[in-house]
């Protein structure tokens, strides 16, 4: 079964939470405590993703994967978070721990670079957990290289050191 992709509605947000929630756990859980990843709530995650989207659907793009029928991932983008008007930004990809090495995330990869081109955007860029060495070397294997810019940010109680990412488009 492939994998198709569409763009997000309203009604996918509870559920868009929930994976984003689980997405974390699987993929932070080596190097984060388990009490940074106890909250939100796959349901608080929802509420985050409804409340966003209210602000930010005018300018950001959420694409949901499905496969057979079933919600398995979505990306997010917008624009630079550091108000360079001909960079974009992808905000996130978040897969089912269960479609890791499927081609999913490679799929809302490039559907996320086309989009971003399609805006008149010349380069991107994202942020990635420094100690995520799975998504770093996905990342990198898909033309992505680290700036030299981190920053510092916080998932529950836990400091996470981040890596800014870019690549042309």
């Amino acid at each position: 079964m492939t994998v198709t992709l569409r763009p997000a509605t309203v009604d996918d947000l509870m559920a868009v939470g929930a994976l984003h929630q689980r997405s974390r756990v699987a993929a932070y859980s080596a190097f984060l405590p388990a009490r940074a990843l106890a909250d939100p709530t796959p349901e608080a995650m929802g509420a985050y993703w409804t409340e966003r989207w209210t602000w930010e659907r005018d300018e950001h793009r959420m694409t949901v994967a499905e496969r057979a029928g079933r919600l398995v991932g979505f990306s997010y983008l917008g624009p630079d978070d550091e108000g360079d008007p001909v960079t974009g930004l992808l905000n996130a990809i978040h897969l089912e721990p269960a479609e890791r090495g499927r081609g999913t995330g490679r799929t809302l990869m490039v559907d996320a670079l086309d989009a971003m081109r399609a805006r008149g955007w010349s380069r991107a860029v994202l942020w990635v957990l420094r100690d995520n060495a799975h998504a770093r070397r996905f990342y990198e294997s898909g033309g992505w290289t680290p700036t030299g810019t981190e920053r510092d940010e916080h998932i529950g109680p836990a400091v996470t050191p981040q890596l800014r990412y870019a690549r042309g488009l």
